[in-house]
């Protein structure tokens, strides 16, 4: 691929991105504008905002990656991804809008009229967002070392330096107008190539090469426990994603929330077409970069591979170009969601405050980034949600759908799946995927459980501890908003 390609498609998709997030600064004036842009975003811009968010590196890059290097197996990802929307839309989406929080830590203070509940719910959503910070760095460092030629250093900074520009000029309001547009630059990038690369196989026929193995990766299959263990990550790891969650805080209504998401669910199921017949042409036609260890980059060298010339130049840039905006659009949101609970705990809740934590939000993961190397995208990713799923999640179900939760079974809950889920983390990265045992590299069918018996167990045995609030507060939850009537003159 021609390096001034890759380069200019990063430098057009940074400065598109910049311009629209300083448009959006014209009309973010409120703290409501700058924490869940005055709740006022309609279902289906809303739903393309999430859409650009949720689909991050691992879904732009890691799944066709991993289907190169995996096979079906592979495929439970972006089954999962899609999937865990569906949870959402039955137990989370409008019960959480009606709470009327701008935060996680807000919701779970206000549901359990506690300050230490909050406090600790604060730690672990910092720590899954930077957790989940890291793998859209290492993306764009790979990106832009495959891609431009340049040092991996370039892609994460510059990742960080337009995400902190268009944050801390405009909030949310200024972040969904940036973020509904990489929803469709990401589908279009993806798509048009993959099209086109299979019109031009139709047309000229499979180029001539010698017979394939089958797996070119030579990876073992997936046992039963580690595909039951990723599905129970990325299905109750999507509820607990604060980047996703403080979405739903922005639609007006309940009602409103229920219906963005079932618009999400069509645009992941649309979107991730593309990505999994990438990785299946991957398999037939650059089986090299599964043995190479550049199984992430299938995206970005296919259209130079099989196209080629003017025309495969372009396609790359489109996909080089698709590749910024998911990791740009990812982090915007994670950075946005972090803002709002650190400026909240740290800052007063201000403005000020809030641009301020925006830039301790992205500056931290960004020195993670330069002191680790990049996994594979998707399979981190995975981590990030085994981690949320035996953390944030327990605790949202729970005092979303349950009275009898207490704060000292949300604490103990939290400690302890995040304790064990982050000590598997730690223990099988050390051992290296090749050698760490299943139920260390894929945790979160033995931690979430854990997780859920620990939080009910504790609440059970302090059940003197249920706020004395909690029939007002799960009314709110659960009982739907009044429909606004307007008399016709």
């Amino acid at each position: 691929m021609n390096p001034a390609v890759g380069l200019i498609a990063f430098v057009a998709v940074s400065l598109t991105t910049a311009a629209i997030g300083f448009y959006g600064l014209r009309i973010s004036r409120t703290t409501g504008d700058f924490y869940v842009a005055s709740r006022t975003v309609p279902p289906w811009w809303n739903a393309s905002a999430i859409g650009g968010e949720y689909l991050s590196a691992a879904s732009f890059l890691g799944v066709a990656g991993l289907i190169l290097l995996s096979g079906t197996d592979a495929l439970w990802f972006p089954i999962g991804y899609t999937a865990g929307y569906l949870m959402l839309l039955l137990f989370v989406a409008a019960p959480l809008r009606r709470s009327g929080a701008y935060t996680i830590p807000d919701f779970t203070e206000s549901r359990l009229d506690s300050v230490v509940v909050r406090r600790v719910t604060s730690l672990v959503v910092v720590a899954v967002g930077w957790l989940y910070i890291v793998p859209q760095l290492h993306g764009a460092a790979l990106t832009i070392r495959i891609t431009a030629g340049l040092p991996s250093w370039v892609g994460s900074t510059a990742v960080v330096l337009v995400v902190c520009l268009t944050v801390v000029a405009g909030g949310m309001r200024s972040i969904t107008f940036v973020q509904a547009f990489q929803y469709w630059l990401k589908l279009t990038a993806l798509a048009v190539p993959v099209i086109f690369v299979l019109l031009v196989l139709a047309r000229n026929g499979t180029p001539a090469q010698a017979p394939l193995p089958v797996n070119p990766s030579g990876q073992q299959a997936a046992s039963a426990y580690q595909n039951i263990s990723l599905m129970v990550a990325l299905l109750f790891g999507t509820l607990g994603l604060p980047h996703v969650l403080v979405r739903f805080y922005t639609n007006p209504d309940g009602q409103s929330a229920r219906r963005t998401t079932l618009i999400v669910l069509g645009l992941l199921s649309v979107f991730y077409v593309f990505p999994t017949v990438a990785g299946a042409l991957g398999r037939v036609f650059a089986p090299e970069l599964a043995r190479s260890g550049q199984a992430d980059a299938l995206v970005l060298l296919l259209p130079g591979k099989l196209v080629g010339g003017i025309a495969g130049d372009a396609l790359s840039a489109l996909v080089v170009a698709g590749a910024f905006a998911a990791f740009l659009s990812t982090t915007s949101g994670l950075v946005v969601s972090l803002s709002g609970v650190i400026s909240q705990d740290l800052f007063g809740g201000s403005v000020r405050g809030f641009r301020l934590a925006a830039l301790l939000a992205a500056v931290v993961p960004l020195g993670f980034a330069f002191m680790t190397d990049s996994l594979a995208l998707a399979g981190s990713v995975g981590l990030v949600f085994a981690f949320t799923a035996s953390t944030i999640c327990p605790v949202l179900l729970l005092g979303i759908w349950w009275r009898g939760l207490t704060d000292a079974g949300a604490i103990a809950g939290m400690l302890t799946g995040g304790l064990l889920c982050g000590g598997a983390m730690v223990a099988g990265t050390t051992m290296g995927a090749a050698v760490a045992p299943a139920w260390l590299a894929q945790p979160a069918a033995w931690t979430v459980p854990a997780a859920f018996a620990v939080t009910i167990g504790v609440s059970l045995a302090t059940k003197a501890r249920v706020p004395a609030t909690v029939n007002r507060v799960m009314s709110r939850l659960h009982v739907p908003e009044r429909p606004v009537v307007t008399e016709r003159p």
